[in-house]
């Protein structure tokens, strides 16, 4: 109080309490923005990244009723795959989302100590095509072969972590049985960007399917879903469809990173409100202070811009310190966080300049008023007491 009532004059309690407050309202409304900002273009990366496989209008539901029945179900698909809008159908236990690992494998040359873990994914015939999975060499199952269910396909994470060259044709041991690898599918991401991509086994056994995988042609979802579902009432009785997306499946994996964004958005913006009321009240005051030394300069011929730069010079400078104290709190913790990701984007200069700009630009904008009004009073008003 007695500061704020300018009872205490050029002391260290002023500077910390006036000015020091101000800094560090600052720094901190610096420190989020930079945050928001990284936490934004991290969620941007990982939504748009190139997963490996197309995750855009694919359908799951899950076989139930008499979809479990083998024959059943392949006629079911046969029907889908006439169905206007579905540009193909199969199916998988795999959801393509989060960890189903297999049993433990082995192949020729491999440490006895080696416990690589291996991603299981059981599918039908045509679902590496439904999800637009490249083949980097080999080929994909297919019904023209009568014995790829003792087949294999790995990916190429599972050839670094088998060490093998030129894997096609090679024998490896599943579950106890020889298996022919025959295909090696491109590495695509089947869990969060958080971690590396791990390696993968496709083992096909159409019964041991229990997700039904659909590629929706664009544009076409809303009647494609309505033919689906009267296809799905007359094959399952008793039954109701219940679907979801695969693309939200895979922004649900980023819930804790969304909230995250959101909350820094709006503790952002109230610091930054917070931050100019201080600066604006600090303004008004140091305005009313000095008023009498304005009249005096405004009388030996100072001009209202030079009044402006008076006056502006000490905030610019309380929010340069702010600015030199909390860009490198915020890369530290920008950083940190960002270590959470394998997959993560790259901290460039601009996230820090632009955001120091930012900060100075709110500043000039929030004491600009004060000053002005403050350059355009007349000396006269100012000294008629003296």
């Amino acid at each position: 109080m007695t500061v704020l009532k300018g009872k205490l004059n050029n002391t260290v309690g002023e500077v910390w309490t006036r000015k020091g407050l101000v800094v560090f309202q600052f720094a901190l409304s610096i420190i989020l923005i930079v945050c928001v900002w990284v936490v934004y273009q991290q969620i941007e990366f990982v939504q748009n990244q190139n997963l490996g496989y197309d995750k855009e209008n694919i359908l799951l539901f899950k076989k139930e009723g008499v979809l479990q029945e083998e024959e059943k179900f392949k006629t079911f698909l046969l029907e889908l795959e006439n169905t206007p809008g579905i540009a193909s159908a199969s199916s998988s236990l795999h959801d393509m989302i989060g960890h189903h690992y297999g049993s433990g494998m082995g192949w020729p040359g491999k440490d006895p100590d080696d416990k690589t873990e291996f991603e299981e994914v059981v599918i039908d015939y045509s679902l590496i095509e439904t999800l637009g999975i490249e083949m980097q060499a080999g080929r994909a199952f297919s019904e023209d072969f009568s014995t790829d269910k003792t087949k294999i396909i790995i990916n190429e994470a599972a050839i670094d972590a088998k060490g093998l060259t030129d894997p096609i044709g090679k024998i490896v041991q599943w579950n106890g049985n020889n298996r022919e690898i025959i295909g090696i599918a491109k590495d695509f991401h089947f869990a969060s960007l958080r971690e590396e991509i791990k390696p993968l086994y496709f083992r096909l056994a159409p019964s041991a399917t229990n997700k039904v995988v659909l590629k929706i042609k664009a544009g076409k979802e809303q009647e494609t879903i309505r033919h689906l579902q009267q296809l799905y009432k007359t094959f399952n009785p008793g039954y109701v469809l219940d679907y979801w997306f695969l693309d939200e499946d895979y922004q649900s994996l980023y819930t804790a990173e969304q909230r995250v964004s959101t909350l820094s958005k709006y503790f952002a913006g109230i610091a930054i409100l917070i931050s100019c009321l201080g600066l604006f009240g600090l303004a008004a005051f140091t305005a009313e202070r000095r008023l009498k030394e304005i009249g005096i300069r405004k009388v030996l011929g100072a001009s209202s811009f030079n009044i402006v730069g008076l006056l502006s010079g000490d905030f610019t400078k309380m929010v340069f310190m702010a600015i030199t104290i909390a860009l490198p709190i915020s890369y530290f913790i920008t950083a940190r966080w960002l270590e959470g990701f394998v997959y993560r984007i790259s901290l460039a200069w601009w996230f820090f300049v632009g955001t120091g700009l930012i900060a100075l630009l709110i500043a000039w904008f929030t004491v600009g008023f004060q000053t002005i009004k403050a350059a355009m009073v007349n000396p006269v008003q100012c000294l008629k007491d003296e």
